[in-house]
C-alpha cells in the first residue's frame, strides 16, 4: 500500500503501560544488538465513562467534510521510507548518546531529582494553578471565573479536575475545612439524559462513518474532545474485543486526514494572547483526562535556579535570547543564530551524505562556537569557511545547552511517555495537546527545527538520511537534558531504540497537523468568552443559579440569518482604521473570496506597492483570530454575529541578521 495501512473502525484501544523508566546506561556500539519484544499489559478502567459533549453547529460534521476539497492531509510517506531503523541507525543512536555524555550534557539523575522533588499535593496545586482553577482549593471557592471555565468542560474533563482536587485535599487533610469540588460539578453537568445519549450517539456515528469513507487513511477528528474519544474506544473495546483488526506493527506511518470545520483551520499562532491562555488551560485539562484514561502517569518537574553563562548565545534561556534578538529584528520569533544555521544548512548541508549523523571536528567546533560568540551579533562572522557537519553539530549543541529543555522541564517526560501509547491517533492527540502547552518561544523554535528536519528527510536520496535516521539522531538531543531525570531508555534493545525515536518521527511527519487547535477546544474558548461577556447580568454567589441562567440564556438565542447577510469590513493599517468596505455574504462565501474582492480594489501603500492582507474576526466570542482562507463566512457570521471583521496587512517575515 505504499507505506499506508488499512484500518477498521470501531476498534479497541490498545493496551498501555506506564513504566518507571530508570537512569541511563550507555551501551558500547560494538555490543551485539538484542531484539526484545515490547509487551504491553492491558489496563482496566473501573468506572463507567459518561457520554461525550459534542460541539454545536456550525462545527462541520465529519460525515459531510471528508470530501477532498475540505480535507487537510499530511504528506504521504515516501515510497523509499524504511519501515524500521537499520543497524546504522542503532549505532548512530548510541554514538550520539556517547557524544552527549562526553560533552557534559548528560543528565545527572541525582541532582535532577533533588531539583524536581515535589509532593503529590504540590503537583496537584500547581496543576490547578495552571488550568486557572486554584480557587477550588482556597477559602474563596465560590469564584465566578471557576464556574465559567467548569461550565465549558465535558464530563470526563470535569472528572479529571475533580480527581486533582480530591488528591490535593487528601494530601493536606483539609476536607472538613474546604468546600468539596463535587458540589460545583453536580450543578455544572446536570444534563438531560436524552441529550447526553444523543451526543454520544453522534460521536460514535461520526467516528465510524468517517473511517469507512477512507479505509486506508487515518481520520483525525477534532470535533469531539480527545478524552471523550478515548472513552468511546474503551467502550468499543469491551464490546468487540475479539473482533477488532489491530494495526500491523510494521513501523509505517499512514496518511492522516483532518476534516475541515466550516469555520476553517485555526493554528495556535492565529489567536490573540488572551485566547491562547484559555487554549492552554483547556488543553492541559483534556490531556490530563486522556492520561488518566489510558494509564499514563504524568509527573511534572520544576528546576532549581542555575548560574547564567557569560556566553551571549549558548546556554542562554530561550526567552532571554529572543528578547535580545527582537531588539535587532522585532519580527523574529526564533533565535537569529538558529535562523542562520538553518539557512546555511539548507543551502550547503542538506545534500551532504550523513548530515546530522557524521560529527564535525571537535577542535573546529570549539573554534566555531568561540567565533560565533565573538562576531555573530557584530555581523563579522564568515559563513563561507564553515563546514556543514560542523554547523550541524553546533546546531545540536545549541539545543542541548539550553538551560531548560526545548520541550520544557514540565512536559519533557510527558513527550517521552507518548512512545508507550499503542494507538497512533491517541499518540497524535497527546502530541497535539502538548504542543499547545509549550510557551510561545519554545513552540516557535521547535516548529522551525522540525521544518528544517523535514527538509533534510526530503533530500534522502542524496544525504542518505531517511526519517528513521533523522529521528534516531535527534531524539537524544531533544529528550535528554541534564536538569531533568530522563525517561528515554536504557540498554541496547532494538525495540527500545525504535520507541525512543518514534515520538521524534511523529513530530517531524505530522508537524502541520500538530500545530492546529482542535475544534472542540475552539468551541470551548468561544463558550467561555461568551459566558464571560454576560457574567455581569447573572452574577450570583450561588453556583447553581448562575449556571442555570447561563444555560437557559444560551437556549433562548434568536435564530440568526441562515441565507445571506451584508457585513461591513474594517480596513486597518497599523493601529488605525483607514476605511471600510461592504461585503455581501452568502452560503458559498469564503474568506478567500473577500480577500480577492478587496485586492481587486487595488488598495496600495503610500510607496505604491501592493501588500498582502489577512482577514481577522475580532470581538464577540473571540479575542482575535486570523481566518483560514477556506472559512465559510456565513457560518462565521452565525457563530459570532457580535464580532467584527478586520483586514490587516500581513506581518513581514523575519530576515535575520
Amino acid at each position: 500500500m505504499g507505506g499506508r495501512e488499512e484500518i477498521m473502525v470501531p476498534r479497541a484501544m490498545g493496551p498501555t503501560i506506564s513504566p518507571a523508566w530508570g537512569n541511563f546506561r550507555l551501551a558500547p556500539t560494538r555490543k551485539p544488538v538484542r531484539i526484545k519484544k515490547f509487551k504491553a499489559s492491558s489496563r482496566k478502567i473501573m468506572r463507567d465513562p459518561s457520554p461525550t459533549e459534542m460541539s454545536a453547529e456550525p462545527w462541520a460534521s465529519p460525515q459531510n467534510q471528508a470530501a477532498a476539497e475540505h480535507s487537510v492531509c499530511t504528506p504521504q510517506p515516501s515510497q523509499d521510507q524504511e519501515q524500521h531503523p537499520d543497524q546504522l541507525c542503532f549505532e548512530s543512536f548510541w554514538s550520539e548518546l556517547e557524544t552527549i555524555k562526553q560533552g557534559g550534557d548528560y543528565p545527572d539523575p541525582d541532582s535532577a531529582r533533588r531539583d524536581s522533588r515535589q509532593s503529590d499535593g504540590e503537583q496537584e496545586e500547581q496543576w490547578l494553578v495552571d488550568v486557572g482553577l486554584s480557587n477550588l482549593i482556597s477559602e474563596d471557592s465560590e469564584n465566578v471565573e471557576n464556574t465559567l471555565l467548569l461550565s465549558t468542560l465535558t464530563r470526563t474533563q470535569a472528572e479529571a479536575v475533580q480527581r486533582r482536587v480530591d488528591t490535593y485535599t487528601m494530601s493536606h487533610r483539609k476536607r472538613n475545612k474546604q468546600r468539596h469540588v463535587r458540589e460545583v460539578f453536580d450543578t455544572s453537568f446536570n444534563q438531560d439524559l436524552s441529550d447526553s445519549q444523543h451526543s454520544e450517539e453522534l460521536a460514535k456515528n461520526s467516528m465510524t462513518s468517517v473511517s469507512k469513507s477512507a479505509p486506508e487513511d487515518e481520520i483525525f477528528m477534532t470535533d469531539v474532545a480527545y478524552c471523550e474519544q478515548a472513552v468511546i474506544l474503551l467502550k468499543q473495546a469491551k464490546l468487540t474485543q475479539n473482533n477488532i483488526q489491530r494495526r500491523r506493527e510494521d513501523g509505517t506511518l499512514p496518511r492522516v486526514i483532518c476534516p475541515k470545520c466550516r469555520l476553517g483551520v485555526t493554528r495556535i499562532q492565529d489567536l490573540s494572547h488572551a485566547d491562547v491562555k484559555k487554549v492552554r488551560q483547556l488543553a492541559l485539562i483534556d490531556m490530563t483526562a486522556l492520561c488518566d484514561l489510558i494509564g499514563l502517569e504524568v509527573k511534572r518537574h520544576k528546576m532549581a535556579k542555575r548560574k547564567m553563562p557569560e556566553s551571549p548565545l549558548f546556554g542562554v534561556p530561550l526567552a532571554t535570547l529572543l528578547e535580545n534578538d527582537q531588539k535587532m529584528d522585532p519580527a523574529t520569533t526564533t533565535p537569529l543564530l538558529l535562523q542562520k544555521l538553518f539557512a546555511f544548512l539548507e543551502d550547503k548541508g542538506v545534500d551532504s551524505e550523513g548530515i546530522l549523523r557524521v560529527p564535525g571536528s571537535l577542535s573546529r567546533i570549539k573554534s566555531l562556537q568561540q567565533d560565533l560568540e565573538a562576531d555573530f551579533y557584530a555581523g563579522r562572522f564568515k559563513w563561507d569557511e564553515v563546514r556543514p557537519n560542523d554547523a550541524a553539530t553546533v546546531l545540536k549543541k545549541f539545543i542541548r545547552e539550553l538551560p531548560a529543555p526545548l520541550l520544557t522541564a514540565e512536559y519533557l517526560n510527558t513527550f517521552s511517555a507518548v512512545r508507550d501509547i499503542t494507538e497512533l491517533k491517541q499518540k497524535l492527540h497527546m502530541l497535539n495537546l502538548l504542543i499547545l502547552l509549550l510557551p510561545e518561544p519554545n513552540r516557535n523554535t521547535l516548529k522551525a527545527l522540525l521544518e528544517f528536519l523535514n527538509k533534510v528527510v526530503s533530500h534522502e536520496k542524496r544525504n542518505r538520511m531517511n526519517l528513521w535516521a533523522v529521528a534516531t539522531i535527534m531524539a537524544p538531543n531533544l529528550f535528554l537534558h541534564k536538569t531533568v531525570p530522563s525517561r528515554l531508555t536504557e540498554g541496547a534493545e532494538k525495540g527500545q531504540v525504535e520507541k525512543a525515536a518514534d515520538v521524534m518521527r511523529l513530530l517531524i511527519r505530522y508537524q502541520d497537523l500538530l500545530w492546529t487547535i482542535p475544534n472542540f477546544v475552539m468551541n470551548q474558548v468561544r463558550k467561555l468568552n461568551e459566558n464571560s461577556s454576560r457574567r455581569y447580568q447573572f452574577y450570583d454567589r450561588r453556583f447553581k443559579n448562575l449556571l442555570r441562567k447561563i444555560h437557559a440564556d444560551s437556549k433562548e438565542k434568536p435564530d440568526k440569518n441562515t441565507s445571506e447577510a451584508c457585513r461591513t469590513v474594517k480596513i486597518q493599517i497599523g493601529d488605525r482604521v483607514n476605511g471600510t468596505m461592504d461585503f455581501k455574504v452568502n452560503k458559498d462565501s469564503r474568506a478567500s473570496d473577500l480577500l480577492t474582492q478587496f485586492e481587486k480594489k487595488g488598495l496600495r501603500q503610500r510607496n505604491g506597492s501592493m501588500s498582502s492582507w489577512d482577514l481577522y474576526e475580532v470581538g464577540g466570542n473571540i479575542g482575535e483570530r486570523r481566518l483560514d482562507c477556506d472559512t465559510h463566512l456565513l457560518d462565521l457570521y452565525n457563530s459570532n454575529s457580535g464580532g467584527e471583521w478586520v483586514l490587516k496587512i500581513k506581518p513581514k517575515a523575519s530576515k535575520g541578521l
